[in-house]
């Protein structure tokens, strides 16, 4: 079997997802797909893979995987070339997965879990849907597109919203209330005004729920160390389940620090990539669980090795999804073939919203837990009505 063409896919509507098919002589096509930065990450596929991969066979991934990230501005990156090697990765265990007529799961050493307990990643129908994902750039954005409109529910109606998902059997939410001041501040301190403001929605969730939800707290990296530390303390009495990327993720040192002064967990990271990167915070204890982005960190073949990493350190792991609907299929395999895997993170607003207009399938999700997809290899495809939108653009290389 040989790879003959690679062919990128954009939607001007989603300008930040960027779909892969690869080609093969003998018609099995893989899908893949990345986020952030699409037209470079086409052009790198397009400029720079290519020529590495067509006339190869797809099935030899873990070599394929290493030459495309084997170059000199590519080392411990989520960059445009581990991003574009992700796709590409997640095309190439598509293929392995339907020439054996299994799923992913089965591919990467079968079912670890029979069912995985999912977390709601509290944004809204547009958020990360258009070329901005400023964590609070869509809030108030128009009417919201049906009944999840979470960003805008935890800020303002927290409560109501935790109820909400424990009538659906979610037990768990992701909430980032101190990104305004943060980005207010430019992560250089809060005043107390902004904390007791970013603390309401605990409060809420607390007197309305108690402990029946658990809370776990996004910080995008916006804050500096001394400042973080306060926000930790004065959280602690609601009982988050992690605090997740509080600093930014360039000092393993400073985030140790950080893991030393709370007893909440940290989260970390789904800025990193590669298991290289990873190595530095498990080293000196800067991480309690293990994130990763599947489609930043060089796709099914380095995020199970992370996986794996993380297993070592008796670390859980917790793959990142708030991206496209075939990133969250692909991490939905790699949970449920990892046996550290602690919960996957969900947004109900995408899988109950505009991921229906762009795949034909999507994990079986119930009562706060999803299930094993059906099929052979990633278990959906692009819709065919993607390619006959106005928006859409196709580039393709050819063997």
């Amino acid at each position: 079997m040989k790879i003959t063409a690679i062919e990128t896919i954009r939607v001007a509507e989603f300008g930040n997802l960027l779909w892969v098919h690869v080609h093969t002589d003998e018609g099995v096509i893989g899908l893949g797909e990345t986020f952030y930065g699409a037209g470079a990450v086409e052009a790198h596929i397009h400029d720079t893979l290519a020529g590495r991969l067509l006339g190869r066979d797809p099935l030899r991934i873990e070599a394929l995987n290493r030459d495309m990230v084997n170059l000199p501005l590519a080392q411990a990156s989520t960059g445009v070339e581990y991003r574009a090697a992700s796709a590409i990765d997640f095309a190439l265990w598509d293929i392995f997965g339907k020439v054996c007529n299994q799923p992913v799961h089965q591919m990467l050493g079968g079912l670890a879990h029979d069912r995985l307990r999912l977390y709601n990643t509290c944004a809204g129908y547009k958020y990360v849907r258009s070329m901005s994902i400023k964590p609070v750039s869509t809030w108030g954005l128009g009417e919201a597109e049906g009944p999840y409109e979470d960003l805008d529910a935890f800020m303002n109606r927290s409560d109501e919203l935790a109820e909400s998902l424990l009538d659906e059997g979610i037990t768990a939410m992701k909430i980032w209330p101190f990104d305004p001041a943060g980005i207010e501040t430019g992560g250089n301190f809060i005043s107390a005004e902004q904390m007791k403001t970013a603390i309401q929605p605990f409060e809420k969730i607390r007197r309305a729920v108690g402990d029946k939800m658990e809370i776990m707290v996004e910080f995008h990296s916006l804050w500096n160390l001394p400042t973080a530390k306060k926000i930790a303390r004065a959280l602690e009495p609601y009982a988050p389940t992690w605090y997740e990327d509080p600093i930014r993720m360039n000092s393993p040192q400073a985030l140790a620090e950080y893991a030393r002064s709370t007893d909440v967990w940290v989260c970390a990271s789904e800025t990193l990539g590669s298991r290289y990167a990873y190595q530095d915070y498990l080293n000196v204890d800067a991480a309690h669980v293990v994130m990763v982005d599947l489609c930043w960190t060089g796709g099914l073949t380095e995020g199970r090795k992370i996986a794996a990493q993380a297993d070592t350190y008796h670390r859980p792991f917790a793959p990142h999804d708030c991206t496209g609907p075939v990133a969250f299929a692909a991490a939905i395999h790699c949970s449920f073939s990892q046996p550290n895997t602690l919960i996957q993170e969900s947004v109900r607003a995408f899988y109950r919203g505009w991921y229906t207009e762009l795949v034909t399938n999507l994990p079986r999700i119930e009562g706060g837990y999803a299930y094993p997809m059906e099929g052979a290899g990633l278990c959906l495809e692009l819709k065919p009505e993607v390619f006959k939108r106005d928006d859409v653009t196709l580039r393709r290389s050819t063997l």
